[in-house]
């Protein structure tokens, strides 16, 4: 609780004056995946995979693995099942994903290998 104007105010009519969110903006409402420059700099991968990666990206958000299925993935891509399938199999050949195949009719487990992280902090000495 806080004073103000000789009364009681609830923190909650504090915060909401306090904070404001962005919502109308669609860039934030919609959310966002980082690249690493390395993946998206590579003359050897092609369009496709870079994009998919970047799914499994937005797909793990704060995990090291997702789980997406390949219809879904397609179709968030624009994409075939087929072509979707030959970038999954570019990035395993890559070294930048390893696969978990679960069994017929469960979708298969995704590893990606190299994500981004902020640096973690030193002890001071």
């Amino acid at each position: 609780m806080e004073r103000r104007d000789g009364g009681m105010t609830s923190i909650r009519n504090v915060i909401d004056k306090n904070i404001e969110l962005g919502a109308l903006d669609p860039i934030t409402r919609g959310g966002f995946t980082q690249l690493p420059n390395f993946v998206l700099k590579s003359g050897t991968l092609t369009l496709g995979a870079k994009v998919t990666y970047a799914m499994f990206l937005h797909y793990a958000w704060h995990n090291d693995q997702c789980f997406p299925g390949q219809d879904r993935l397609a179709e968030h891509m624009g994409m075939s099942r087929t072509r979707v399938n030959e970038f999954v199999k570019e990035l395993e050949r890559a070294g930048l994903i390893e696969i978990q195949r679960r069994g017929q009719g469960q979708t298969n487990l995704y590893k990606i290998k190299f994500v981004v992280r902020k640096k973690p902090r030193l002890p001071k000495s």
